[in-house]
């Protein structure tokens, strides 16, 4: 007989994948996933609903396990359940009973909830409906259950092991977004984003020198970035951060013009030197001691 806890071995390797890294840098991706599961039963066009995904964003930064950086990678769809959203983050007006869990009371959950963002989506970034019915409370649990924490425990597993090698962590949250603000993306829609964004939720996910570091880090290399505008990061960085213990998380966004057709798709010619540009961040990065920093 197969033991419980193979079976949920099995369940994580089905949704997450992971490389393990042997520096002080973990690389996350919860919204580059593509796996759509059966029981999603959405019923907008799949090519509004791939609009969610950060795709292509594995692919970016697929150089960082031969430079001996953890990786984790959702390989579920984000519109399915945001692995970057609290398990709080629930919309309880999509379902057809009463919630049994707690539920977020903070404005920034509560205003992505009302845009249909919260941990499982209502609406795309455009406004279109994902469901045609309400769903069971209990769907959501499984969904929590079969997802959520294994993602989010290779997260911590990712950076409890590095901050063991080495004393201190850097953890980068990699996500993309696309080149206008959707209507029902953020608190901002219709705004022209940044090539980057680096969030670190006003210094308090890492210490703001390090962030400011990488920001000009990119601009050095020709992109305009934004610091904490309009993502400053989300669960999974402020989750698994501690900068007073030297455990620093940042959210780097990347405009989706710099690499794919939005439209499509498919990646661009140049997507080559975005990737270069990120794999020479990476490699300053496995120099920076965020340590040294204050001395």
């Amino acid at each position: 007989m197969v033991s419980a806890a193979i079976e949920s071995a099995r369940a994580a390797q089905d949704v997450v994948r992971v490389v393990e890294g042997r520096t002080a840098l973990v690389f996350d991706s919860p919204h580059s996933g593509t796996l759509y599961p059966a029981d999603f039963d959405f019923v907008c066009e799949p090519a509004l609903l791939r609009t969610a995904e950060d795709t292509h964003v594995e692919k970016l930064y697929d150089f960082a396990p031969a430079l001996g950086i953890g990786w984790v990678e959702a390989l579920f769809p984000r519109s399915y359940l945001d692995a970057n959203r609290s398990e709080r983050d629930v919309d309880v007006t999509m379902l057809d009973g009463p919630w049994p869990g707690e539920l977020a009371h903070d404005p920034t959950a509560e205003t992505k909830v009302r845009l249909g963002k919260g941990l499982v989506w209502r609406y795309t970034d455009e406004g279109v409906q994902l469901y045609g019915r309400r769903l069971r409370p209990q769907e959501v649990l499984d969904r929590i259950e079969r997802c959520w924490r294994p993602y989010h425990a290779a997260v911590a597993k990712a950076i409890d092991a590095a901050h063991a090698r080495h004393g201190y962590s850097l953890h980068l949250n990699c996500h993309s977004m696309p080149a206008v603000a959707g209507s029902h993306a953020t608190d901002e829609p219709g705004l022209v984003h940044a090539d980057f964004v680096v969030g670190d939720r006003d210094g308090t996910t890492a210490d703001p020198r390090l962030s400011a570091q990488l920001a000009q880090f990119l601009r050095e290399r020709g992109y305009d970035v934004a610091l904490n505008f309009p993502y400053k990061g989300v669960e999974l960085v402020r989750r698994y951060s501690d900068p007073a213990r030297h455990r620093h998380s940042i959210q780097l966004e990347i405009n989706r013009k710099l690499y794919m057709d939005e439209r499509t798709l498919e990646l661009l010619p140049q997507a080559e030197r975005l990737r270069t540009d990120l794999r020479a961040m990476a490699q300053w990065l496995l120099e920076v001691d965020p340590r040294d920093m204050g001395r």
